[in-house]
């Protein structure tokens, strides 16, 4: 306007002389970022001198539980658990290998780290369900088959596994067909269908082919259970059949259909 004073004149080139704003909201974003950047990098770095460079997270314990035979003592030094060792860093994945490689007796073991201290080892046995004699020891067999100790003395309710395999020549036939693997299997097989009460009572299991298992009570009674095969159904009619006649010394089960019981 042609008419305009000196001083509004003024007032219009002072206000042109600064940035736009919204150039002056990207520099102040921009130095909001790079803030927020300096930060986050700082605290990274504090957060990796916490975990792997100070005193204040590593291991200083190792807690054991859910043993039964063996000794927490022997977990640990199997375990071999870095102490001192940031906590972080420790590698459970190796821990379990080790212990499952120099305790067979482990069947599973969950390695936990206990913040901020702590290495925590929850160990599940195996349970042996039937033994190997082997010289003057017993080798204890698990519901998979898997022979996982040799003990000097025999666990109390454990029934002895044995191999009598009949004439040389079906020995050797059914060990050719099967593999004394998937007897033992088998023998296992049969020994968790065993109903409890007759369990309580069985002194061996006795394989003489795949499908020719025996069972040996305490009281010389013995009990023809066939092959693994149909386990829940001969459990049912052993258990019936052992009501019905209790004075009988010899049952036999290895058709369930068509049960047998002897002697007196």
């Amino acid at each position: 306007m042609a008419g305009s004073t000196t001083a509004e004149r003024g007032e219009r080139q002072q206000e042109s002389s600064g940035p736009p704003p919204a150039r002056r909201l990207r520099v102040r974003r921009l130095r909001t970022i790079i803030i927020l950047a300096v930060a986050l990098a700082l605290l990274s770095a504090g957060a990796v001198w916490l975990l792997y460079g100070s005193q204040w997270l590593r291991v200083e314990r190792v807690s054991v539980s859910g043993t039964l035979v063996l000794t927490p003592e022997q977990v640990r030094e199997a375990a071999d658990v870095p102490v001192g060792a940031p906590l972080i860093s420790v590698d459970t994945d190796a821990i379990e290998a080790r212990l499952r490689q120099k305790l067979p007796r482990i069947d599973s073991v969950d390695v936990a780290r206990s913040w901020p201290h702590g290495i925590g080892l929850k160990v599940t046995e195996r349970t042996p369900v039937l033994l190997v004699q082997k010289g003057g020891n017993f080798v204890e067999v698990d519901d998979e088959g898997v022979r996982f100790a040799t003990v000097p003395v025999a666990p109390k309710g454990v029934p002895a596994l044995e191999l009598t395999l009949g004439r040389p020549d079906a020995r050797a036939a059914s060990l050719r067909r099967f593999g004394e693997v998937r007897l033992v299997r088998e023998a296992v097989r049969v020994a968790g269908d065993i109903p409890v009460d007759v369990a309580r009572a069985t002194r061996s299991v006795k394989v003489r082919s795949y499908d020719d298992i025996s069972l040996e009570l305490r009281g010389g009674r013995t009990v023809a259970w066939g092959s693994g095969e149909n386990g829940a159904a001969k459990a049912r009619t052993l258990t019936a059949l052992m009501k019905a006649a209790p004075d009988a010394r010899h049952f036999d089960v290895s058709v369930p259909t068509a049960p047998a019981s002897s002697g007196s």
